[in-house]
């Protein structure tokens, strides 16, 4: 296993639209490799989730473990939400924004279709943090940001922040 570099907002390779994971990919030796790369990464960055498109591979999937204990691993392949009920605000975070963190509205309960690591067809509902980071990778599998939320103003002092920590970091 290899950590993966993670793009950072305002990279433009953050704003491609992922391209659907043909059935037959999901289960060759380098898919599962990449996926493998792609807990590894988020696991030590450390985060509860990462989209293909954030380390550069416009595929869309993305793995999550919102566990404490990094015991519930995901995998949701060619995603796409049935249901939404309800809103719930909650704080997030991006390994793609390092170190920022905004109130973000979304549905608090959704119902979630998706091929699993073997390339079964699932179907599961999820509610609070895991319907939230469902939604927030998801969001990055359309080229979206959870900084498109904000006010411009706001985006443009998170872009100044980041652009001044990686020349603080250099």
């Amino acid at each position: 296993m290899a950590l993966l570099p993670i793009l950072e907002f305002p990279d433009p390779r953050l704003r491609t639209k992922a391209a659907q994971v043909e059935p037959a990919q999901v289960t060759t030796p380098e898919f599962q490799r990449l996926v493998d790369d792609m807990f590894e990464t988020m696991y030590d960055a450390p985060g509860i989730g990462l989209a293909a498109t954030q380390v550069d591979q416009h595929l869309r999937f993305m793995v999550i473990d919102t566990s404490e204990d990094k015991s519930a691993p995901m995998v949701f392949i060619n995603p796409e939400i049935l249901e939404r009920q309800g809103e719930r605000v909650y704080q997030e975070g991006c390994l793609s924004v390092p170190g920022i963190y905004a109130d973000v509205t979304r549905a608090d309960t959704i119902v979630v279709r998706f091929l699993d690591r073997e390339g079964r067809q699932q179907e599961m509902a999820a509610e609070g943090l895991l319907a939230t980071c469902i939604q927030h990778e998801m969001d990055h599998l359309e080229g979206k940001l959870f900084v498109d939320y904000l006010s411009p103003l706001k985006r443009e002092m998170v872009r100044k922040k980041l652009a001044k920590a990686r020349r603080h970091a250099a």
